[in-house]
């Protein structure tokens, strides 16, 4: 995807005395994940997740001590029980592992799913402020800045900043 954006505005460049005959160059740049963190929206979607991080973990927690009980129970009783009781402490001390290992994998499942279905929502506005400004202020070509990939710019074609606040402002509004 990095090289087919490069690709376009080399070709741009390379063709440029009909982009130039015709209209000014006119590039920028939005950094997603930025604008993704700092928008209103993309917070209150940061601390939802981090509310039932905290949910999950603190069941995975409970079921990490129980295990480490059943462990410690099982090490002290191990020399009085019999044969049968010791197998079936043992089989139940297993099937609260697999418990375990199951609720930290459905904890993580729903946490990623969350987590995109609450960023895709946002991503999905921010790409079309994007495409607004980019129409509106006729610019010819959009960047994303993923990773820090552009190495540098002016600071006055990072569109970061503007594309946040006319989000917040979008948000903001009363939905009628």
């Amino acid at each position: 995807m990095k090289k087919a954006v490069w690709i376009v505005v080399v070709m741009l460049l390379l063709t440029g005395t009909s982009v130039f005959a015709a209209d000014t160059l006119k590039i920028g740049f939005v950094d997603l994940v930025k604008a993704l963190n700092e928008s209103d929206t993309g917070k209150k979607a940061k601390a939802d997740l981090e509310f039932l991080i905290k949910s999950k973990q603190g069941a995975i927690d409970e079921k990490g001590k129980a295990i480490e009980k059943g462990k410690v129970d099982l090490e002290k009783q191990a020399s009085v029980l019999s044969q049968d009781a010791r197998k079936s402490k043992e089989e139940e001390l297993e099937r609260l592992i697999r418990e375990y290992q199951r609720l930290v994998s459905d904890s993580q499942t729903e946490v990623k799913k969350k987590e995109s279905e609450l960023t895709g929502d946002i991503l999905k506005d921010i790409r079309a402020i994007i495409q607004k400004i980019g129409q509106d202020e006729a610019y010819t070509l959009i960047l994303e800045n993923a990773e820090g990939q552009i190495l540098y710019s002016k600071k006055e074609i990072d569109l970061t900043d503007a594309v946040i606040k006319k989000h917040n402002e979008s948000r903001a509004k009363p939905k009628k």
